[in-house]
């Protein structure tokens, strides 16, 4: 049995502005269902007869930019990020910048490049150990959604979404692009997942 599932998860980016003074900012997530902060091991109706509990929730941030029109004015070094709801630390992504900056745009991807995908385990957010390593065959999860639904006929309802793939036509990552006057943007996951941007000033 098919299970689709549709997941809102608001990421606010609040600390981040187009002047800086200082020179560490943090890009900040907040997931959520429907229009509550999404919580764990909590039971949500969906529909008439169902209802879902998410259980985990894990997704990469890379290859942070930002750009002025169309000039890159800040790459990340090194920009691999693993969200986890389990850790709010993670929720939180710092960036150093330089101390004077203008941007029109941020751009970031959900999910890992494919270079990155066939250069084997890393370590740091790429580390095996974080669960979110298939194999070199098959590189990364680019997001992993796990939980149960009283529609899922599986051994105690469970249910894994565990989305990746770095090779057409099952490229799993998604590029991002928000600007800092955009109320919100949203994209679609391989239609399991709706993940909306919301940037506030």
């Amino acid at each position: 049995m098919k299970l689709r599932i549709g997941i809102t998860i608001l990421l606010f980016i609040v600390s981040i502005r187009p002047y800086f003074s200082q020179k560490t900012h943090s890009l900040n997530f907040l997931p959520t269902f429907g229009s509550s902060a999404l919580s764990l091991d909590h039971y949500y109706k969906v529909g008439e007869k169902d209802s879902i509990e998410i259980s985990a929730l894990k997704f990469y941030v890379s290859g942070i930019e930002l750009w002025q029109e169309k000039k890159l004015v800040f790459k990340e070094k090194k920009s691999f990020h693993l969200v986890d709801i389990l850790n709010s630390k993670s929720l939180n992504v710092s960036l150093n910048l330089p101390s004077a900056i203008n941007f029109t745009e941020i751009k970031f991807n959900l999910g890992i490049d494919s270079v990155t995908n066939v250069s084997g385990a890393m370590g740091g957010a790429l580390d095996p150990t974080l669960g979110m390593y298939w194999a070199w065959q098959s590189g990364y999860i680019n997001l992993k959604l796990e939980g149960k639904s009283n529609l899922c006929k599986t051994r105690n309802n469970e249910f894994q979404f565990h989305l990746g793939g770095y090779l057409s036509p099952f490229l799993g990552m998604k590029q991002v692009r928000v600007k800092p006057d955009e109320k919100k943007t949203a994209i679609i996951v391989s239609g399991l997942a709706q993940i909306t941007f919301s940037f506030q000033l």
